[in-house]
């Protein structure tokens, strides 16, 4: 009964960074990898780097067949077994809504809100008690951010939908765990859209994958419901659970962020 973790956005930043910790042990006993991206030599160079067994999926998560695919492999494979399953594929444009290609708004809806949706039902019939899903949302789901819309929007969706299925599943002992970093350097700025906004609100300052990626593995481990790995952001979570939008959004302005 192989042990199965399963990692989207797994060619870059966040996404390898995990895969090299469940590599390492970080996300308990695992025997295989299943990491999954759209550039193969990405992906071939990441198996190269690992001791398990590292299974490659070069794959578009908005083209649906996708789904199919991953889900018809775990069929295949005898008493497959799904411990953990990282949601990380992402996008994102910086700007005003009226301003983003139709396009754009399209495929990050397929990676923000589709895939993690659709990932968790394939996968879901291949978990056991102890099983644990990782889904990355962030901290602009705490408050609904002017020129960041969709995007925030999307990942307080990520946010509701991991502490709803957190409350359903953990009675079979399977856990969901929402991680919520703020910005980190990697190529999810190479191409930020509105270069201008994007300044902006990184001013609240970035944080480094590495550690991100040891926080969000101890509160899988943990079965922990929500993980915000920054201090500060942690304050501003429980601040926008008490001040109006209006006043939040006035801060915001004040600070420059919008």
């Amino acid at each position: 009964m192989p042990s199965i973790a399963i990692v989207t956005g797994a060619s870059s930043g966040l996404g390898r960074e995990l895969v090299r910790r469940i590599d390492s042990g970080a996300a308990g006993p695992v025997d295989e990898i299943w990491v999954v991206a759209r550039r193969a030599e990405r992906l071939d160079a990441l198996v190269r780097t690992c001791t398990l067994t590292v299974r490659p999926f070069c794959l578009d998560l908005t083209d649906p067949v996708s789904f199919d695919l991953l889900e018809s492999a775990l069929r295949e494979t005898p008493a497959a077994r799904v411990a953990l399953l990282v949601n990380n594929a992402g996008a994102g444009s910086f700007g005003d809504f009226a301003g983003i290609a139709r396009e754009e708004t399209s495929r990050m809806l397929s990676l923000l809100v589709r895939a993690p949706v659709e990932l968790i039902y394939r996968t879901l019939p291949f978990m056991r008690p102890g099983s644990r899903i990782l889904n990355v949302s962030s901290v602009a789901a705490f408050i609904p951010q002017p020129r960041l819309a969709l995007y925030s929007a999307a990942k307080r969706f990520v946010l509701d939908l991991s502490r709803s299925l957190d409350a359903e599943l953990g009675v079979a002992g399977i856990h969901v765990t929402a991680l919520c970093p703020k910005f980190m350097r990697t190529e999810f700025l190479d191409d930020p859209g509105d270069g201008r906004a994007a300044a902006r609100m990184t001013a609240i300052g970035f944080e480094r994958v590495d550690r991100v990626a040891d926080a969000a593995l101890r509160a899988v481990r943990a079965g922990r419901a929500l993980c915000i790995p920054s201090p500060d952001m942690k304050a501003l979570y429980a601040v926008s659970h008490v001040a109006p939008y209006r006043a939040a959004l006035a801060a915001e302005r004040l600070l420059g962020i919008l």
